[in-house]
């Protein structure tokens, strides 16, 4: 698989919704968004132009309740049109056939609404594996390769870091943060490493999302209220 971005469309008919997944995927190196499309004859379209452009989508993030056809629907047009794109159902939607629909329909992920960042970025890491795994260029695959593909899919990855976290300036707000043996607040990570007092709790948050340090609120200090963050022991 060539090193670019992974083209994305967003499927989504509720305008805050599709915004925000547009904004999360913004905020993941390696993601780029392809497009949005509101309802299922548009995202047929959309993926049908791209491919005939010679600039294939590459994945799907699918909302199953569309205004005029189901999400399964839409997937199952697109295997009989020929397109191979990868599909990630991002829904609601609950019910247990419809989740053996989506397996049989050949997405590849199922996120249930309502989610956080840190459950979609790690959603997309694991399909960027699952894509790594597979889109090497090599005439013979064997079943370690296929096991290992199909593993990536469910197993925890490395959560992809934001665009504009440095990743020297991530590294010592962590070995900051580790050293400490009480919480921290991101006025003090300000004072101790000389940044921002914003850019102290960007680091802070995506070490929060990610897993690695805990995140609770600070009382009783004067001014406006504040979190304090300590490391995951």
């Amino acid at each position: 698989m060539p090193d670019t971005d992974i083209r994305v469309l967003v499927v989504e008919d509720e305008a805050i919704a599709a915004e925000a997944h547009t904004a999360y995927l913004g905020r993941l190196t390696g993601f780029v968004h392809a497009g949005t499309a509101t309802d299922g004859h548009t995202a047929l379209r959309l993926l049908s132009a791209a491919a005939s452009l010679g600039q294939p989508i590459d994945l799907v993030l699918m909302d199953m309740t569309l205004p005029d056809l189901h999400g399964l629907d839409v997937s199952r047009r697109m295997r009989s049109a020929g397109l191979v794109t990868d599909i990630i159902a991002i829904t609601a939607v609950r019910d247990l056939q419809v989740v053996r629909g989506a397996v049989a329909a050949g997405i590849v992920q199922y996120l249930i609404k309502p989610f956080t960042y840190a459950t979609f970025a790690q959603k997309l890491a694991q399909y960027r594996d699952f894509r790594l795994q597979l889109g090497t260029p090599s005439a013979l695959t064997s079943q370690t390769d296929v096991d290992q593909a199909f593993a990536s899919l469910r197993t925890p990855s490395e959560l992809p870091r934001p665009k504009g976290l440095a990743e020297g300036t991530l590294a010592a707000v962590v070995d900051f943060v580790k050293t400490r043996s009480r919480p921290i607040s991101s006025s003090e990570v300000m004072d101790e490493l000389g940044m921002s007092r914003v850019t102290a709790r960007r680091y802070l948050e995506y070490l929060a999302e990610s897993g690695s340090v805990l995140r609770s609120p600070r009382y009783g200090t004067p001014g406006r209220p504040e979190n304090e963050y300590s490391w995951r022991r």
